[in-house]
């Protein structure tokens, strides 16, 4: 077992609100996280950071339609695709309403708002109204008053609100960031980094988060 650390283990999340498996990875993570707080009891506790990454970085601003989108992405399997992520959504409690969703957003502006919140809690508040929004009420993330709206549920300001989503210099700086990871080879989400220096790509389930969890810090107390 690593020695304590002062400092907490620092969890960079890439990812996007309309991925269904992003959604199923913050579960899981949060169940490692429980699991993080029994094994390392000494340990402060992680400190998870959310990251802008569209998968659907060209689309227009306004969105397109659902199911436009799903005959465009995976054609006659859409159904079958959706069946698989459904079913697992179901074993971390997500009763997914994919049947109900009537439009594909562009993320910028969420992410944009996510980027805006002050704490990591306001942060992690916001990423689930957005996920929840999307997935479980197929709420339209195109309409900047339902985002403003849900980012005032998640305890933002009014002006920062407004600055998410209308401020061209912080929409650049997501989309800055995006390019970043992607120019780090990285392709697809969920994906955390953990300390700077561990990656681990996809919805793990919560044991192979933890032992990426301990990994880290063990790397992390031999430097």
């Amino acid at each position: 077992m690593p020695t304590p650390t002062s400092a907490p283990l620092i969890i960079d999340v890439l990812s996007d609100v309309v991925c269904p498996w992003c959604f199923i990875g913050k579960r899981r993570l949060e169940t490692a996280l429980e699991l993080f707080k029994e094994k390392y009891p000494k340990e402060p506790t992680p400190l998870v950071r959310w990251s802008a990454f569209q998968l659907n970085p060209d689309l227009p601003l306004v969105g397109i339609e659902r199911s436009q989108y799903l005959k465009e992405k995976f054609g006659e399997r859409a159904a079958s695709v959706y069946e698989r992520v459904s079913a697992v959504g179901q074993s971390v409690g997500l009763d997914f309403k994919f049947d109900h969703i009537k439009r594909q957003p562009n993320t910028l502006f969420a992410h944009s708002l996510i980027a805006q919140a002050k704490t990591p809690d306001e942060q992690a508040r916001l990423v689930e109204v957005l996920f929840k929004a999307y997935f479980l009420d197929a709420m339209d993330l195109t309409d900047k008053a339902v985002l403003a709206q849900l980012a005032q549920s998640a305890g933002l300001t009014t002006q920062a609100i407004e600055e998410g989503l209308s401020s061209p210099e912080l929409h650049l700086a997501v989309q800055e960031k995006e390019k970043a990871a992607r120019e780090l080879g990285i392709n697809g989400v969920p994906f955390y980094i953990l300390n700077s220096q561990l990656g681990v790509s996809g919805a793990q389930e919560p044991n192979t988060l933890l032992e990426a969890m301990g990994q880290a810090l063990s790397e992390s107390a031999s430097v």
